[in-house]
């Protein structure tokens, strides 16, 4: 599961302006690797102008497509996505890892749930997947989706989900929420605030008629989101969130900062023995406390540890806890029943006792 493979670009399809689809092609020796959930992502890996550069994104294609599919949205100053918008043709070849992540829940053909969705800009992508495969396998189950844009042009998979909407007539709503695009009805007007949220519940769906509610798009609307549903009264074991974009995620090192300065000013370092459990084999390293993270020490200890954005947000990096203690800074990936269960973000972790053991086999 930690390995990358390369894998063949099929196809390439420029959903808007500054998005594209892209669809890889999977040989049969690895069509069980990448078997996939709804809701589950990709960590692609490039090389662009001599860097290791790796970035996950979400597949938008449902289970049943049998279809390996992400979008890549360029960002500002994004290396990755706006070498894979400008560059990427079928033909290429990328370093792919399995799919990963949790950002879903279990399916049953006789269940009759009505699902409530929030999604912004990009956000749709892994939103997309988890619609189509729930609405194709749970066919008595519902689903209400609040998808926020710019404008009209910036929506991402406008046209499948109008198609989706066609065939799913009676149990498939979508509103379109544009913050700089006027509509008729003023509820659909602007972001998807907590504010927004409290009056789509009020006006728009209730919550005592939603089983569960996912939310992916950024960390203000994230939260904003999750906190309207709770006040109104759904369970927040009820509520599935992903990240796409943590606000400073890439560099929120304030607490590793202050622990490294601290350990610095009384000189109170201490070492700590790493053992990594990974692939069925075990590798050991000696990396002093309060300096770097778990990860960081591991790859420059010459292990090839899997991650991707380093901010906390994405599990790549999720494994357990098996042995030692650690301090974990950020935590946008992990629910709090993981956590429980030792599982850590290897990214974000620090270890604070002498000795520490990481087992990424039953992360899996």
């Amino acid at each position: 599961m930690s390995q990358f493979h390369p894998l063949t670009v099929s196809q390439v399809r420029h959903e808007t302006r500054d998005t594209i689809a892209v669809t890889f092609a999977v040989p049969p020796a690895l069509r069980a690797s990448y078997a996939y959930q709804q809701g589950q992502h990709l960590t692609l890996r490039a090389h662009i102008d001599g860097e290791d550069v790796r970035r996950s994104y979400s597949i938008c294609s449902a289970v049943q497509d049998d279809t390996l599919r992400v979008a890549i949205k360029r960002t500002q100053g994004g290396l990755f996505s706006s070498w894979a918008v400008d560059h990427l043709q079928p033909g290429a070849v990328l370093d792919v890892m399995p799919p990963s992540g949790h950002f879903n829940v279990p399916l049953d053909a006789a269940n009759r749930k009505h699902y409530l969705a929030f999604a912004a800009g990009s956000g749709i992508t892994p939103i997309l997947s988890i619609i189509k495969t729930t609405l194709a396998f749970e066919p008595h189950s519902r689903f209400t989706l609040f998808y926020g844009n710019r404008a009209s042009s910036s929506v991402i998979f406008r046209e499948e989900l109008s198609d989706l909407k066609d065939v799913y007539l009676d149990r498939l709503r979508i509103a379109y929420v544009m913050s700089r695009e006027q509509q008729d009805i003023d509820l659909f007007n602007g972001r998807i605030t907590q504010d927004k949220c409290t009056e789509f519940l009020r006006y728009w769906t209730r919550v005592d008629d939603v089983d569960v509610a996912f939310i992916c798009g950024p960390e203000d609307m994230m939260l904003g989101v999750s906190a309207a549903l709770q006040a109104a009264g759904m369970p927040k074991e009820a509520i599935k969130v992903e990240l796409f974009l943590a606000t400073g995620a890439t560099g929120a090192n304030g607490p590793r900062k202050a622990r490294a300065h601290a350990a610095m000013e009384t000189g109170a370092h201490q070492n700590t023995e790493v053992t990594v459990i990974m692939d069925g084999s075990a590798t050991s390293f000696t990396m002093a406390q309060d300096q770097e993270s778990l990860l960081d020490a591991g790859l420059r200890a010459g292990i090839d540890m899997r991650y991707s954005c380093k901010g906390g947000v994405c599990s790549t990096c999720r494994c357990k806890l098996v042995e030692g203690q650690v301090d974990m800074d950020i935590n946008y990936a992990l629910e709090d029943y993981e956590v429980a269960r030792g599982f850590v973000l290897s990214c974000q972790s620090f270890p604070i006792t002498g000795k520490v053991v990481l087992d990424f086999d039953q992360a899996e």
